[in-house]
């Protein structure tokens, strides 16, 4: 997933303290955070059983891949994008798109339209504003966050990078060391992903 599970339970809890109670009449505040949290967590996930599924279909082609000469990455792109186009995807990498944050600005929106409407569904709590305008702060509230993760981010990577040695992405210790620099980082920014 692009975004850590932490960080979007905290993202959830962090949006659903900045509707409440103005625009979100939640007895029970933990219901709006579960919607939230299935929400994100169901649209970050789509991507990464597309991506599954490409790799499913380029292992069984990897003989012929070998024997042609053809790139592993041109073709997981070609076909990722078939299937992106076919199946009306939005993809979740704002990088993809040109966005700076990890999450475009696409699905953001769309995931905005999503949450609205599984809050209305229910009867846990009460939307008290115009659908649109709900979407709208739940597009700002987001995009708050997700530029001070995006920070976090590219300074955990910029620590890693700064070792006397080289160690390279993807890696064990290189995963251990960014999850811990991210930690680190985002307590610098007051965040607590516990909290």
């Amino acid at each position: 997933m692009l975004l850590a599970r932490e960080f979007v339970s905290y993202l959830s809890r962090q949006i659903v303290r900045k509707l409440t109670p103005q625009i979100i009449e939640a007895p029970n505040p933990q219901a709006a955070v579960d919607i939230f949290d299935r929400v994100i967590t169901e649209e970050l996930t789509i991507e990464d059983r597309l991506n599954e599924e490409v790799r499913d279909i380029l292992g069984q082609y990897a003989d012929y891949m070998r024997q042609q000469g053809v790139s592993y990455q041109e073709m997981f792109r070609k076909i990722k994008n078939t299937l992106v186009a076919q199946r009306k995807v939005i993809r979740a990498s704002g990088r993809d798109t040109g966005d700076q944050m990890k999450l475009s600005r696409d699905k953001i929106t769309d995931m905005s339209h999503k949450i609205v409407a599984a809050l209305r569904k229910s009867h846990e709590l009460r939307v008290k504003n115009d659908p649109n305008e709900v979407r709208l702060e739940i597009v700002r509230a987001m995009t708050e966050l997700l530029s001070a993760e995006e920070k976090v981010d590219r300074l955990a990577r910029d620590k890693i990078r700064s070792q006397k040695r080289e160690i390279p992405e993807g890696s064990e210790e290189w995963d251990l060391l960014h999850k811990r620099y991210y930690a680190e980082e985002l307590k610098k920014l007051g965040i607590d992903l516990t909290r």
